[in-house]
């Protein structure tokens, strides 16, 4: 119900752009929340934005350089990500909350996207 797509290879510094798209039920009511896993390592939270796109919260390692936004008329949210760092790799994870309280905890979430990979090179 949750399609995450756009990830690729980027060089270092530069931007890309991952969407998150709906189907089967509408998530305009939902928290969407980005969560990232880089290998070998846990999935960790990125950023979450209100049903309303009023409210975003992000983590401190990608604060300044990404940021989340949502079309709730397209059941799409995207994760616009510049400046990026080698350390920026992973697959990307969409996901949706019933609630705007702790975001950062994966367990909020019913559901999940597939994940697409992003690979940043130095």
């Amino acid at each position: 119900q949750l399609q995450a797509s756009g990830g690729g290879l980027v060089q270092a510094g530069g931007s890309l752009r991952v969407s998150c798209a709906a189907s089967g039920r509408t998530f305009s009511t939902y928290v969407m929340g980005w969560f990232r896993q880089a290998p070998g390592k846990e999935r960790e939270f990125v950023g979450a934005i209100s049903w309303s796109g009023g409210r975003t919260y992000y983590a401190d390692s990608v604060k300044g350089r990404f940021t989340i936004s949502r079309d709730n008329a397209k059941n799409t949210v995207y994760l616009q990500m510049n400046s990026l760092k080698p350390e920026d790799t992973a697959v990307y994870y969409c996901a949706a909350a019933p609630a705007y309280t702790r975001v950062r905890d994966s367990d909020e979430y019913d559901y999940w996207g597939q994940g697409t990979l992003v690979t940043v090179s130095s």
